[in-house]
């Protein structure tokens, strides 16, 4: 997902931080944020394995009504689970070999009972059957839901986002990260002067007798929930293939008529490039099996599977702007590169919490400086990186409390994209860091994730123990500062920091000098650097997003 605040905004959010750290409560949990945040027994029974979704949108009146078929294997043996549908929907149907089962419904969960107990590792279905008006989205991706507008030609235009939210805002599922179905079709009913665009491929286009067309999308590969989608307009469809990694890539573009040679320009220009920068960086697209497809959408854009949703207005930089403030930003689209960017970090590997999120945006706005640095170098790309400082708030911990569905501070955005540069100049070997981001993808193939999966991975292939570095920046609001001090003629260094033991490496050099490595503690310990003075100290705040004190 892209970050909801803009640069400019930011940079006076900065300077209010800390005053609002003081005014801000502690945010109090409710039994409805466990339920959907937290895995109870009622949820770890059962692993998903497949859905039909088959819904049908009456547009004139924001409802919708349909089913959801759940396939799933019992992982312990269970009587009762939990799914999940927003309270404002309803339950017409909960039917289990051909009869209907009683539920019962606490906020946004739903508890079923089957007649019998179901036996660990046996495979079962039921289907849920239902109906209601969704959320609207007010202003959608970051407020989520289904989106109802027209186009400029007065054609309805509909599209879902609701990642956070959840998709259970529109669709009935195990509304947890951590377990992802493993296929599903898709079946969405809409206007036959319209069409729909889903995720994966499209099986069939069935014409209805009630002036309905369906269209069944077959998505092949794992897929977590907030990415499911539907967007219905008055598409117009053009193809290319990609020749990538695993073979050919089907690249097929879904636009509003009378945009399509806009996208064709803009497309053209961006998506070829994005790819051969993020298999280098990443390796393979993860989803050849169901294509890359970017569709058009009335909200500005999201990371939707298979199907990535594009509202960027054919536009370079995020709607013209560029977040770095460094011009870096501005040859290229935002929105293909970011969105995109998430098929490896978010949908290829997720984290198993939202809590975890920082998996998700700090590698994907990292990877904007990738793609910057595959077509002007090493140095273009860390400039960007350096110019995203701007936005930073430092308002609070980028990992947020677990088991109640809640992300952590939308500085997962640029300080983290700005913690893994700096964990790239510590380790100091570029091969080795393009390996270590290609082997995540590989080691954690279509997997959920934590973060301390994630660390110990990176700790082992580099040969360092960065855990308190990675700790230091997701855990805790503040940056850690480097102090120096001068005594009789020696220079001497410690870390001011949250984390105990932190001993971050970091460049120095006398003015003028080459850098290299010191590793300070918590105390005070001489540094040894030739001829390093208070007038001549230079310390790399380029690549390091640190505090300096000199006393």
């Amino acid at each position: 997902m892209l970050k909801k605040s803009i640069a400019l905004v930011a940079i006076l959010f900065i300077s209010l931080s800390s005053f609002a750290q003081l005014l801000q409560k502690k945010e109090v949990f409710t039994k409805a944020d466990t339920l959907r945040g937290a895995l109870s027994p009622l949820r770890t029974c059962y692993d998903i394995n497949y859905y039909h979704l088959d819904v049908k949108f009456d547009i004139a009146n924001k409802f919708i009504s349909g089913s959801n078929l759940f396939k799933f294997t019992a992982t312990q043996d269970f009587k009762k689970l939990q799914f999940d549908l927003f309270a404002n929907l309803k339950i017409e149907r909960v039917v289990y070999k051909g009869k209907d089962l009683q539920f019962t419904r606490e906020y946004n969960a739903v508890f079923i009972t089957f007649p019998q107990t179901i036996a660990k590792g046996s495979k079962d279905e039921f289907t849920v059957f239902y109906s209601g008006n969704p959320q609207v989205a007010k202003h959608a991706p970051w407020d989520g839901g289904v989106v109802y507008t027209a186009d400029s030609l007065g054609n309805a235009w509909v599209a879902t986002a609701c990642q956070g939210l959840g998709a259970s805002v529109w669709w009935p599922n195990k509304d947890h990260q951590s377990d992802e179905v493993d296929s599903m079709l898709i079946s969405i009913s809409a206007p036959s002067n319209l069409k729909d665009v889903s995720n994966g491929r499209l099986r069939k286009v069935t014409k209805l007798k009630d002036g309905y067309t369906r269209y069944d999308w077959f998505v092949s590969n794992p897929i977590n929930n907030y990415d499911v989608e539907a967007n219905i307009g008055n598409y117009v469809h053009f193809s290319d293939t990609y020749n990538g990694l695993k073979g050919k890539l089907t690249l097929d573009y879904w636009v509003l008529s009378y945009n399509i040679d806009k996208a064709k320009k803009q497309f053209g220009a961006n998506v070829k490039p994005m790819l051969n920068a993020f298999e280098h960086w990443f390796g393979p697209y993860p989803f050849y099996k169901d294509g890359y497809k970017l569709i058009e959408t009335p909200h500005l854009g999201m990371e939707h599977q298979s199907g990535v949703a594009y509202g960027n207005k054919y536009h370079n930089g995020y709607l013209g702007r560029d977040l770095s403030g460094t011009g870096r930003g501005l040859d290229w689209d935002f929105i293909v590169v970011h969105e995109s960017g998430h098929e490896w970090f978010g949908n290829n590997i997720t984290s198993k919490d939202v809590a975890d999120m920082w998996i998700h945006e700090s590698f994907t706005n990292y990877s904007e400086s990738l793609f910057i640095e595959s077509r002007s170098g090493k140095l273009a790309g860390q400039e960007y990186v350096h110019g995203t400082r701007m936005a930073i708030q430092n308002d609070g911990p980028i990992i947020g409390p677990y088991d109640v569905n809640k992300e952590g501070s939308g500085d997962m955005y640029y300080k983290g994209g700005n913690m893994l540069n700096m964990i790239r100049t510590i380790i100091n070997n570029d091969e080795k860091w393009r390996s270590i981001l290609t082997g995540l993808n590989k080691t954690f193939y279509h997997q959920t994730v934590t973060t301390g999966q994630v660390v110990d991975y990176i700790n082992q292939q580099s040969g360092m123990n960065l855990t308190k570095i990675f700790d230091q920046y997701l855990r805790f609001r503040n940056i850690p500062t480097l102090e120096f001090r001068f005594v009789g003629g020696k220079a001497y260094a410690r870390w001011i920091s949250d984390v105990d033991g932190f001993d971050m490496p970091v460049r120095v050099r006398v003015k003028g000098g080459e850098y290299q490595f010191i590793k300070p503690v918590n105390t005070f310990k001489p540094i040894q650097v030739e001829g390093l003075t208070k007038d001549n100290l230079e310390v790399d705040t380029f690549d390091y997003y640190i505090g300096v004190l000199v006393d």
